[in-house]
């Protein structure tokens, strides 16, 4: 099973297993990492926000069009941050690591 490294908000460090073809915000639903997903992985908003490490950002697929669109909209954007609820993990992603923004912001509310 593929581990995921997730430092969140508060700085600490959980390391979690993650099944294959699991969304990166399902992950962290199942592991009570505080991820909102607002729209339940539908990209209609971004409360999935993560930062990804740069060693792991160039080993994931490009974002397509809409996934940009919706950082757009995004808080405290980097040039790593993706969309959780639009990276599935893979074998090959086995100890990715991902950084929870400080802040989200709900363009459902």
């Amino acid at each position: 099973m593929p581990k995921v490294i997730f430092i969140e908000r508060n700085g600490n460090r959980k390391e979690v297993q993650a099944t294959s073809q699991q969304s990166l915000l399902q992950v962290a639903h199942a592991n009570d990492i505080d991820m909102e997903g607002a729209c339940e992985g539908s990209m209609a908003c971004s409360t999935c926000h993560v930062m990804i490490t740069d060693d792991w950002y160039a080993k994931l697929p490009k974002p397509i069009e809409a996934e940009e669109d919706m950082l757009d909209l995004t808080y405290g954007v980097s040039r790593t941050s993706r969309l959780g609820c639009q990276i599935t993990i893979t074998p090959e992603l086995d100890g990715l690591t991902v950084r929870l923004p400080a802040d989200t912001r709900n363009m459902m509310d």
